[in-house]
C-alpha cells in the first residue's frame, strides 16, 4: 500500500519531468542548428513550405512528406471571413520552435492555402493570448466588442500535441462560453493538463477526432466522448502504434528518444499529419470531415 501511495505521489512528477526534457530546445548537435537554418515567418507573411527546405534534419522531412505530395485544395468559395487555425504544442516547449512538426504544420497551412486562412502556433500556456488574438480576428468592425453576428460567422479550427491537446479541448470549450462556434478540434495524444479535462468535447464543437498510442510512459487520452452528440460529431479515435515499425525523431533530445520516444513518434508520423491536412482541406472545402479508411479504422491498432 504504501509503494502504491509513494507512486502517485512521484507519478506526477516524473510526467512533469518527462515533458520538461522532452522539448527539443535541450537539444544539441543538428537539431540546434535548425533554430538558425529555419525561420518561422509571423502569420501572415508568406511562408517557405518544409516541403522545399534543405536544411531541416530527416525527422521533420518526413514527419510532413505525404502533406507536402497533396494536391492544391479546392477552396469552397462560399464563405467570406478567414478560417482561424490555431495549433498548440505540447510541454513546455516554445510556440515557434521549429524543431516541432506543429509549428512546421502551422508554416505549410500559412503557404498552402495563403489569402483563406489565418494560421499561428501558441504555447499551451497562453490561451489568454490566444483568445485576444481570435477575439481580435472575429471583431470586423474594430469596436472593441463581438457581436452575435460576428461570433456565429468565426471558423475555427483547433489542433495539438499532448498538452497541446489538452489545452485544444479547455480553448474549444472556452470559446464556447463566449458563444463562439468551432468548426473542428484535433487531440494528438492527449494528455491531460493539471486542472483540465481533455475528455469531453464541448457542445460549440462541430466535429472533433482523437490520435493516440499506448507505448511508453506518456500515452494519450484513448476516447475523447461529445457533451451532446446531437451538436458535436466524433470523427473517431484513431489508435497508433510504432512496436515493429519505428519513426524518426532525430529531432528531440536522447531522454526523449530513450524513455518516451512512442508519445513523439505519433508527433513525427507522416500518415496522422497527412489526415490532418485531409481534414482541414474538408473544412475549407464544405466536404465532410472523413478520416480515410484505407489508411486506419477508428479504435483499430495502426502499425504500418
Amino acid at each position: 500500500m504504501r509503494v502504491v501511495e509513494s507512486w502517485k505521489f512521484v507519478a506526477p512528477l516524473f510526467v512533469f519531468a518527462v515533458l520538461c526534457l522532452a522539448s527539443p530546445s535541450t537539444a544539441h548537435g543538428q537539431a540546434l542548428s535548425l533554430t538558425d537554418a529555419v525561420t518561422i515567418p509571423p502569420p501572415g507573411v508568406p511562408a517557405a513550405a518544409i516541403c522545399q527546405e534543405t536544411f531541416v534534419p530527416a525527422s521533420l522531412k518526413n514527419a510532413l512528406r505525404q502533406v507536402c505530395l497533396r494536391k492544391p485544395p479546392a477552396i469552397a468559395n462560399s464563405y467570406t471571413q478567414k478560417t482561424i487555425i490555431i495549433g498548440f504544442v505540447g510541454g513546455f516547449v516554445r510556440h515557434d520552435d521549429p524543431k516541432h512538426p506543429e509549428v512546421q504544420f502551422a508554416a505549410y497551412l500559412r503557404d498552402r492555402y495563403a489569402s483563406g486562412t489565418y494560421v499561428e502556433v501558441f504555447s499551451n500556456h497562453s490561451e489568454r493570448n490566444a483568445l485576444r488574438q481570435v477575439e481580435r480576428l472575429l471583431d470586423t468592425d474594430n469596436d472593441g466588442a463581438l457581436s452575435a453576428a460576428e461570433k456565429q460567422q468565426a471558423r475555427i479550427i483547433i489542433y495539438g500535441h499532448s498538452w497541446g491537446a489538452s489545452e485544444t479541448v479547455a480553448f474549444a470549450r472556452d470559446l464556447g462560453q463566449r458563444g463562439i462556434p468551432v468548426l473542428l478540434t484535433i487531440q494528438l495524444d492527449s494528455i491531460a493538463k493539471p486542472g483540465q479535462k481533455d475528455s469531453t468535447i464541448s457542445p460549440n464543437v462541430a466535429s472533433a477526432v482523437n490520435f493516440y498510442q499506448r507505448g511508453g510512459f506518456l500515452h494519450g487520452r484513448s476516447e475523447i466522448l461529445a457533451a451532446e452528440p446531437a451538436r458535436t460529431k466524433i470523427i473517431g479515435n484513431f489508435q497508433m502504434s510504432y512496436r515493429n515499425h519505428p519513426i524518426n525523431c532525430d529531432n528531440y533530445p536522447w531522454f526523449a528518444r530513450t524513455f518516451n520516444k512512442p508519445h513523439h513518434e505519433i508527433e513525427n508520423d507522416p500518415r496522422v499529419w497527412d489526415q490532418l491536412a485531409s481534414l482541414i482541406d474538408a473544412e475549407l472545402s464544405d466536404a465532410r470531415p472523413a478520416v480515410s479508411s484505407s489508411v486506419f479504422s477508428e479504435d483499430s491498432h495502426f502499425g504500418h
